[in-house]
């Protein structure tokens, strides 16, 4: 998988749409948030072509059940922005005030006890007696609709924005987690990658000290606050993201199992997207790889992963280094920064400082709001179904 490339030391191309999505207006706003919900609907048209009325998919750690995610969508836009009685709040939000009725208490169907994904266990959404697609569309129809009007009264400042770029990006995040889930159930819901050829090249980067965190007006997710300085070692790091050509040896030496989504047919490589087999294009990016297998072909190699601290002086300074292609696995724990305190979404990074590592940049199936080199992503080590690769630090 591949996308386009964000490259150089200013803001620019999709790094620069990003960053207009964390200072958006209350016009700007109104606009990505239609399109978000476009977007939403047209994956699940997708599944339901592809699955039948009965929606039904096998209960993995990786899935969620595509009808459980729709209402959890219109659901929490619902309970941040139409139910939330401090609203004009921003931050400074009560996460745990009293919240008004769902609109779905009409029809005697608690919501909340449906679709709060902090209360409801992975496992028991398989078993939730949910409402049907037509009037979970409606649902969400309704609920898009107060929105936008709740916005065309909302302060136009970052307090009283706060909620709506909340909701818009988490909508972004589901949608790019439906197009992982669509290849993993070898459906097509749309998604096409431009073809990024990379060849390997290293670049120099300089010791410097650097400041990690997010400073500044707009937007923030809480795990990016807490801005603080660190002095970053020079190191000769790979321009592009480890392609194929070069990750595929440690395969054929026995030392790695077959990633995922690959096989070997009559001695060549050939990639499955949207459950067709396609020639693999070995001068693209490695993709679907887990952190395991990124830092053991480091290992093999006589590289490493570069930390958070380096990916990002890299991407803000390095000449000719290009991402954007794939999330990027790093060296560096998902961990809070010095002084975090979590927003009003309480459990979207807390719970999470586990060890995991942290990734970087961006996928093929990220939206362009989302591509932003401040934004700290993180899965476990082991996941394989997201669009992440890496790239290498000469050791």
């Amino acid at each position: 998988m591949s996308g386009s490339a964000i490259v150089g030391d200013a803001p620019s191309g999709q790094w620069l749409v990003a960053d207009m999505a964390r200072h958006a207006g209350r016009t700007t706003l109104a606009s990505a948030l239609v399109d978000a919900r476009a977007r939403t609907l047209r994956q699940f048209t997708a599944f339901e072509s592809a699955l039948g009325p009965r929606l039904s998919v096998p209960c993995t750690p990786e899935l969620n059940p595509p009808l459980w995610e729709l209402g959890h969508i219109g659901w929490f836009a619902d309970w941040w922005i139409a139910r939330n009685p401090q609203l004009s709040r921003g931050l400074q939000a009560d996460p745990l005030a009293p919240r008004s009725p769902a609109r779905q208490a009409a029809r005697g169907v608690d919501a909340d006890a449906l679709y709060d994904s902090s209360a409801i266990a992975h496992d028991r959404r398989w078993q939730l007696d949910l409402p049907d697609a037509q009037a979970t569309r409606a649902d969400l129809a309704a609920g898009l609709e107060q929105t936008l009007a709740l916005l065309r009264e909302a302060p136009d400042d970052d307090t009283g924005l706060y909620f709506f770029r909340l909701a818009l990006f988490h909508e972004d995040m589901h949608a790019e987690a439906g197009v992982y889930m669509a290849q993993a159930l070898g459906i097509d819901v749309g998604h096409r990658s431009a073809t990024v050829r990379t060849e390997p090249a290293d670049t120099h980067v300089p010791a410097t000290r650097w400041t990690l965190g997010w400073s500044g007006p707009g937007f923030a997710f809480d795990n990016e606050l807490g801005t603080h300085s660190v002095d970053v070692a020079a190191f000769e790091i790979d321009a592009n993201p480890v392609t194929w050509s070069r990750y595929l040896p440690l395969v054929d030496a026995g030392l790695a199992a077959v990633p995922r989504y690959l096989r070997r047919t009559a001695g060549d490589w050939q990639v499955q997207h949207s459950g067709a087999w396609q020639t693999l294009d070995l001068q693209t990016p490695a993709c679907h790889l887990s952190a395991t297998e990124a830092q053991a072909w480091c290992r093999w190699a006589g590289r490493r992963l570069p930390t958070e601290a380096e990916w990002e002086v890299a991407a803000h300074t390095a000449p000719g280094f290009a991402w954007g292609a794939v999330w990027e696995w790093t060296a560096s724990a998902f961990a809070p920064f010095p002084g975090f305190k979590p927003h009003p979404y309480l459990d979207y990074s807390q719970p999470w400082f586990d060890g995991r590592p942290v990734l970087k940049g961006a996928s093929s199936a990220t939206h362009p709001r989302m591509r932003h080199p401040k934004y700290r992503n993180y899965f476990p080590a082991a996941r394989t179904d997201i669009f992440a690769g890496f790239r290498s630090i000469r050791a």
